[in-house]
């Protein structure tokens, strides 16, 4: 079942205390429509997953959090889970990938995560099986977890609040959680708004999924969106995605790039490559016009690949 909004109203209560209110701005470049970014980059922890994380915690019985937390992430949701064990004074663990970035790494390390790095499809086997040898703790998924949907929907009902006239909305595309979090209180309170996943071009198994028809698995390339970009949809998440979602917007590496180099320059903001493919998806036209909000779902790049990239863009 989607999120609801009474389950986003809760979470928001929830939430109160360790997330803040983001705000939404309007972005000053050139675009066929009025866009506007919803700045989530602007979190605790750089990014929206602290919404997710703090609501399913706030939501599992103390006893069962004694135990610890575990999560499988390649960064911001580590951070978010870090953030809220350490409040709690529980241990959190994280599975990573090899390749996640050693910023978001350390930032984990720094909140009082244990980082576990494995390949890739060991950490993709994790999101699976909900585990990992030898750690006994509370599995939180980072994406599939209807409590994490719905701290994530509250993005949706600050921005009903804030930009009550919207037209389009675009969301950057990982596993799906923020997407459908956002997207079924959207659809429920506004049903006439359009609503768009935005992907890499690089790792994009959402528009595969929903041109086929079927959850569909593709080849993944890790580049600098690390934040967002898999091999395969999770077949719970594809049924929320092809009724919640009017389409998936894919963005190449040079359209993400410029993105950031754009918001940086124009609106002095750094983001991070995921929340870049939602911007340069809503700057395309492809998201159509009136007003569109982008969602910024993070800005926790490194400073030095930043500076390369718009220096190269």
């Amino acid at each position: 079942m989607p999120v609801t909004v009474s389950q986003a109203e809760e979470a928001r209560r929830n939430i109160a205390e360790l997330a803040i209110r983001t705000p939404l701005v309007l972005c000053n470049m050139d675009a066929p429509a009025n866009l506007y970014l919803k700045l989530e980059n602007l979190q605790p922890i750089g990014s929206f997953k602290i919404r997710g994380a703090a609501n399913v915690m706030a939501l599992t019985p103390r006893q069962q959090l004694e135990r610890g937390v575990l999560t499988a992430s390649a960064g911001n949701m580590a951070q978010g889970v870090a953030f809220c064990a350490r409040r709690l004074g529980i241990k959190a663990t994280i599975v990573a990938p090899e390749t996640a970035p050693a910023t978001k790494i350390l930032a984990v390390e720094r909140r009082g995560g244990r980082v576990i790095k494995v390949p890739f499809a060991a950490w993709w086997h994790t999101f699976e099986t909900r585990s990992y040898p030898g750690i006994d703790a509370t599995f939180i998924h980072a994406f599939d977890d209807p409590h994490v949907m719905a701290g994530n929907a509250t993005i949706a009902l600050e921005l009903l609040e804030d930009l009550p006239d919207v037209d389009a909305v675009v969301i950057p595309w990982g596993g799906g959680g923020l997407s459908c979090g956002i997207a079924a209180v959207l659809r429920a309170l506004a049903p006439q708004v359009r609503i768009y996943a935005a992907e890499i071009e690089t790792a994009a198994p959402l528009a595969a999924s929903l041109a086929a028809g079927e959850p569909r698995t593709v080849e993944y390339q890790p580049s600098f969106v690390d934040g967002i970009g898999s091999k395969m949809v999770f077949p719970n998440m594809f049924e929320h995605a092809h009724k919640l979602l009017d389409g998936s917007l894919v963005v190449t590496l040079n359209e993400a790039a410029e993105a950031m180099k754009l918001v940086a320059e124009r609106n002095r903001i750094i983001i991070e490559g995921a929340a870049a493919c939602a911007v340069a998806a809503a700057r395309s036209g492809r998201a159509g016009s009136g007003k569109i909000v982008a969602i910024v779902s993070g800005g926790n790049i490194d400073l030095d690949k930043f500076a390369q990239l718009v220096a190269q863009t």
